[in-house]
C-alpha cells in the first residue's frame, strides 16, 4: 500500500539513479531503451539558482514532455539522476543559470534511432560555462 502523503519516487534498477518524475514510458506502446544518466560536475553543484531543462520530443513537431531539475536536486541526491526514453524522437538537455549577468546558458541534443538495442546507457555530463568577466575588470593593452 502507499502513503498519499509521501509520493514514490522510482530508481533505475540497473544504476541505482532516481527518475526525474515522469520521465518513464512516455510513449504509448513503445517501451524505454535506454537510459539517460545526468552528471553535472563538482564545480557547479553551489550554483543556487541553476537548473536543468529536458525536453523528450517524440516527433520533430510533438513536444512530448518538460521537465525542470533543479541543480540543488543533485545535492539532495547523492545517487544522482537520469531519464528513460523509448526509441525515437530527441531529448533536449539545457543547463541554465539565471543568476550572473548575462545568464548563462548550455545545450545538447540527443537523437534516439528506432534500432537502438534496449539497455543502451547514455551519459550527459552537465558543466556551466565559466561566468563572463565584467567590463569593468578587463584589461586593456596599455
Amino acid at each position: 500500500m502507499t502513503d498519499p502523503e509521501t509520493p514514490q519516487q522510482f530508481k533505475s534498477a540497473s544504476s541505482g539513479r532516481f527518475v526525474v518524475p515522469g520521465w518513464m514510458n512516455l510513449v504509448a506502446g513503445q517501451p524505454d531503451v535506454a537510459e539517460v544518466q545526468l552528471d553535472l560536475q563538482a564545480a557547479d553543484l553551489n550554483r543556487e539558482q541553476a537548473c536543468l531543462l529536458l525536453d523528450y520530443w517524440a516527433t520533430p513537431t510533438d513536444l512530448t514532455l518538460q521537465s525542470i531539475l533543479p541543480v540543488r536536486a543533485f545535492t539532495a541526491v547523492p545517487e544522482g539522476w537520469c531519464l528513460f526514453v523509448p526509441a525515437q524522437g530527441r531529448v533536449l538537455v539545457r543547463a541554465i543559470d539565471p543568476e550572473p549577468n548575462p545568464p548563462l546558458l548550455g545545450s545538447h541534443w540527443l537523437q534516439l534511432e528506432p534500432g537502438t538495442p534496449a539497455g543502451t546507457v547514455v551519459n550527459v555530463s552537465v558543466g556551466f560555462p565559466a561566468p563572463p568577466v565584467p567590463e569593468a575588470n578587463l584589461r586593456l593593452n596599455n
